[in-house]
């Protein structure tokens, strides 16, 4: 669970898709940022409890559940640190997220908006049919 976590992120980010933040050189960038970070996690995880609850997963599902749902996160989290602290323990981890992310930071491609996080939004409806019916 932890390894495809961390691979199906990976492969995420080269889908073309929306960014919270054009650039992670400026503070006010982050200043602007983070309410959207809470609101995508605040919904994820109503969905999972959602799930959760509605289909009365057993105990080792849940754990599972979350456990995935921390390391799809992890490599966001490793960045955020690199940027925040530059450590140059993070620093080819930065770089090949940054490599994963095909279009470079000043694409419109990259903007956040409905039509950018499209492909997410399927993926993401896909995953909950997955969860809800399989």
């Amino acid at each position: 669970i932890i390894l495809l976590s961390i691979i199906i992120h990976y492969v995420i980010d080269s889908i073309k898709h929306g960014e919270y933040v054009e650039t992670f050189d400026s503070k006010a960038a982050f200043k602007n940022t983070w309410w959207k970070i809470c609101l995508d996690f605040s919904i994820g995880l109503a969905i999972i409890l959602f799930v959760i609850y509605f289909k009365k997963l057993d105990a080792i599902s849940v754990r599972n559940i979350f456990i995935g749902m921390f390391f799809s996160m992890f490599p966001d989290s490793l960045t955020l640190i690199y940027w925040k602290t530059r450590w140059k323990l993070f620093e080819k981890l930065y770089k090949f997220h940054s490599w994963c992310h095909r279009l470079p930071r000043s694409s419109s491609q990259r903007k956040w908006n409905l039509e950018n996080e499209t492909y997410e939004i399927v993926i993401a409806l896909t995953a909950i049919f997955i969860l809800m019916f399989l």
